[in-house]
């Protein structure tokens, strides 16, 4: 499983599986030929000179000439995604400053789907907030989005988070209500609403939208639950 991981991962900076897998191979062995590549991981010689070439041309192996043996090296993987990361940044600043204009689509709805489009949408969201946000979800959602909330908290914005289990954040306000389940709800600066479920063994569906009908639904249906645990607390107290 752990394997089948860091391929995976590596696959995200621009590698092929099979270019992944022989990356994998060659941080552990060090210098290589292409035959001992085709020979540790089972494929064609000349499948295996390809991507090592192909890993030269992307960053991840260095072609080192012994006489008339072409062997290869990996370049070391701190280094191997440091050089990736930097020219996604590079390539970003150049878009940015070449795009061209962009129509804001905040009419309507939008459905999002699969966890790593949700939370990714959510964590966009927090990083746009001008002023506040309300956040409803699990505690255990919430501990993905710590780093997020604590910058939004430092920047002195206004952060509201209501969850199923007590949870300490010194600048937010935090009401403790009924269980979450896989329901997470956000509300940005009043003018954006993401609602629906995320999470394992959820269908990680949400709905997003800046219409204002919906926003107010939504805003109202969180005010009308904060008051009750308030009220609840304040029973519980007296």
């Amino acid at each position: 499983m752990e394997q089948t991981s860091f391929v995976e991962r590596l696959m995200e900076f621009g590698l092929t599986r099979q270019e992944a897998n022989i990356y994998q191979y060659m941080l552990g062995e060090g210098k290589v030929t292409g035959y001992e590549v085709a020979k540790a991981t089972g494929i064609s010689r000349s499948n295996a000179y390809n991507s090592l070439a192909n890993m030269t041309e992307k960053g991840a192996a260095y072609l080192v000439e012994e006489g008339s043996t072409r062997k290869y090296v990996p370049v070391s993987l701190r280094e191997f995604c440091r050089n990736c990361i930097r020219k996604l940044e590079e390539s970003q600043k150049w878009l940015r400053a070449h795009v061209p204009s962009e129509r804001t689509y905040a009419e309507g709805y939008i459905t999002i789907e699969g966890a790593e489009h949700i939370l990714n949408k959510v964590r966009n969201l927090l990083a746009q907030v001008e002023e506040r946000v309300y956040l409803s979800c699990t505690r255990n959602y919430l501990l993905l989005l710590v780093g997020e909330l604590e910058t939004l908290m430092s920047q002195g914005k206004k952060v509201v988070i209501i969850t199923d289990q007590p949870v300490t954040f010194d600048d937010a306000k935090v009401y403790v209500a009924e269980a979450r389940g896989m329901q997470i709800g956000v509300i940005a600066d009043s003018k954006y609403v993401l609602t629906g479920e995320y999470g394992e063994g959820s269908r990680n569906t949400c709905l997003y939208s800046g219409q204002e009908n919906f926003v107010e639904l939504y805003k109202t249906a969180l005010a009308n639950e904060i008051k009750l645990v308030s009220i609840r607390e304040e029973r519980q107290k007296s």
